[in-house]
């Protein structure tokens, strides 16, 4: 459930998760009515700006924002890691049909223990998986630690939204929308009753941002998406110029 911690929560999302690649894509379009895809241009946009290097989608299910990071300037070759080889595989055939093979590395890796040295990536990002996190802090911590000095990290996530009467009348169709949609097109209402709670439960937009800042990021700052309903938040790893910028 989304409340799980540790490994409890990595055994349950795992589970969740392989039950559902087969319609993920699909039921990422019908959920944001296709909407994620421009979120995931302007994410990988935002993240390369400025910089030259690799860059690193962390969890990138089956591959999106890894493909849109390695389409921008600048970003010499993009590793997409996931824990789940269901979702690697997707995301390695999706960069095969669209030519991509050579520009991105798709592979199985651990979030919490990423296979890399410090300093090794221009940029890092993750898309709408933070939350699915056992330590989000760790997680962080990670992304943090295997971008260069002046490099960015970047975490695109739905929010919990402020109370008020757009959260008022948002967050019952959510809760009953994502099961429904999931029940009737992936087959599985327990996977999409996950998601809308799995939202309640993580940080509001200030406390990630804060988080961020506490683990050394500058520059740290956010932007609200989708009516409030998602949030892009960034930072920069502090050091001397000239280690990731142009």
């Amino acid at each position: 459930m989304a409340e799980l911690r540790g490994a409890e929560k990595r055994r349950y999302v795992a589970d969740l998760f392989s039950r559902i690649s087969g319609r993920y894509d699909l039921m990422n379009d019908l959920m944001t009515l296709g909407m994620h895809r421009r979120w995931k241009r302007q994410t990988a946009k935002l993240a390369a700006q400025g910089l030259r290097g690799p860059a690193i989608d962390v969890s990138t299910g089956t591959g999106d924002l890894a493909l849109e990071l390695a389409r921008r300037p600048g970003m010499e070759h993009t590793v997409g890691l996931d824990l789940l080889r269901d979702m690697v595989a997707r995301a390695e055939s999706k960069a095969a049909s669209r030519g991509l093979s050579a520009s991105v590395t798709m592979m199985t890796g651990d979030a919490l223990s990423l296979p890399f040295a410090d300093n090794s990536f221009a940029c890092a990002t993750a898309g709408f998986s933070l939350r699915n996190m056992p330590d989000v802090e760790q997680a962080l911590s990670e992304m943090v630690r295997v971008v260069r000095p002046t490099g960015r990290v970047v975490i695109l996530e739905l929010s919990p939204m402020s109370p008020g009467l757009r959260s008022a009348l948002f967050r019952p169709v959510f809760h009953n929308l994502a099961p429904l949609i999931g029940r009737l097109v992936a087959g599985d209402r327990s996977a999409y009753s996950y998601l809308p709670r799995s939202v309640d439960h993580f940080l509001e937009a200030g406390r990630l941002a804060e988080m961020l800042s506490g683990l050394g990021l500058e520059e740290v700052a956010y932007r609200r998406l989708g009516f409030g309903t998602v949030a892009v938040h960034w930072g920069v790893k502090p050091g001397q110029s000239g280690h990731g910028r142009r």
